[in-house]
């Protein structure tokens, strides 16, 4: 209840994308009826950017509130928005690796800079920072878009990038929760099987997200920690558990995509069985708009819990700091190429 004594409306309890450049008229009913807490979107949506701020705007105006609109700009492979239009970046490991003991900085910067190009799109919220840390066996679709081979490292440095979404007036989302860097094998196509002890991934694997339990926004991985648990994290009561105790994160956490390979079973198994784990939000990405409907009713309302963590995140944005963006891509320039004065 509000405090003058109105029920809250609670948000639909996932994350939803659109097929093309314009929402249709099918989406915009549908997107009306389920409110989804938000949206993300795809290389697909991207055009131009007066085409991808009507699209942000039209996402809003379906459920009639500020919803958040998120993307993957990581840069290297993941990055929705490209050359000539936006600015291209290279894999975060080979900018870590590059930047040597300038890497804190220089991630702040192009993260600030990636932050400036999202929100002046309308897009409040980035898939970012990945603080999955590295090893020499971690699946080559991941590898390269670590931060690091050790927890420290990659803590400080996720650090860094979140700081400069935030300032940036963009939402970061922590991921892969709790820890994805062991995978041999990529969760789009099938699922990670780690055999790890507990004991060693709570120093290494889940130390980066206990580092940064504060942020707003978690995103879970799809993998099965087997010393933990034979499940899934995504659809594991006791994997939830150990984020919200050991790890102390106490935001908003939205499944990885619910309809990735990793999974098996049903959409509406899978996100009723992920939602009864702990997960507040299902994001559901790159399916027909008969399969995001079946999302929506699987997941349903939030819960009052996951509402409260939902307003919290939100209460998170903030009006981007006023800065001079030249001046910092100068800057993030003169520290790539060594030009720096001490």
């Amino acid at each position: 209840m509000h405090p003058g004594g109105h029920p809250v409306t609670r948000f639909g309890a996932t994350i939803l994308d659109a097929e093309g450049l314009r929402l249709s008229t099918e989406e915009k009913t549908f997107f009306a009826e389920a409110d989804p807490f938000g949206f993300i979107l795809f290389a697909r949506n991207i055009d131009s950017p007066e085409q991808v701020r009507a699209l942000c705007a039209e996402m809003r105006d379906a459920v009639g509130r500020a919803a958040p609109i998120t993307i993957d700009q990581e840069g290297g492979r993941v990055q929705r928005l490209r050359a000539p239009t936006w600015r291209d970046w290279p894999a975060p490991l080979d900018q870590v690796k590059a930047a040597g003991e300038h890497a804190e900085a220089v991630m702040y910067l192009r993260y600030r800079l990636i932050a400036d190009e999202l929100h002046s799109l309308g897009i409040d919220s980035n898939c970012a920072p990945l603080v999955d840390v590295a090893g020499p066996a971690t699946h080559p679709f991941l590898q390269n878009r670590c931060y690091g081979f050790d927890a420290d490292t990659v803590a400080r440095i996720g650090r860094a990038v979140a700081n400069g979404l935030l300032d940036g007036g963009v939402l970061p989302v922590l991921k892969h929760i709790p820890g994805h860097g062991r995978a041999q094998v990529d969760s789009h196509l099938d699922l990670p099987m780690v055999d790890a002890p507990h004991d060693l991934l709570s120093q290494t694997d889940f130390a980066p997200f206990a580092a940064l339990n504060d942020l707003p926004l978690g995103m879970t991985a799809h993998l099965v920690y087997s010393a933990i648990d034979p499940h899934p994290a995504t659809t594991s009561a006791r994997m939830m558990r150990l984020i919200r105790e050991e790890i102390g994160f106490d935001g908003l956490i939205m499944t990885d995509d619910i309809s990735m390979k990793a999974l098996r079973g049903s959409l509406t198994d899978l996100s009723r069985a992920s939602i009864e784990a702990g997960c507040d939000v299902i994001l559901h990405c790159n399916g027909t708009l008969e399969e995001r409907r079946e999302v929506a009713e699987a997941a349903g309302r939030m819960t009052e819990v996951a509402q409260s963590r939902a307003e919290r995140a939100l209460g998170a944005r903030k009006t981007p700091d006023s800065v001079d963006i030249p001046a910092l891509s100068a800057k993030l320039d003169a520290l790539i190429n060594g030009h720096v004065d001490d």
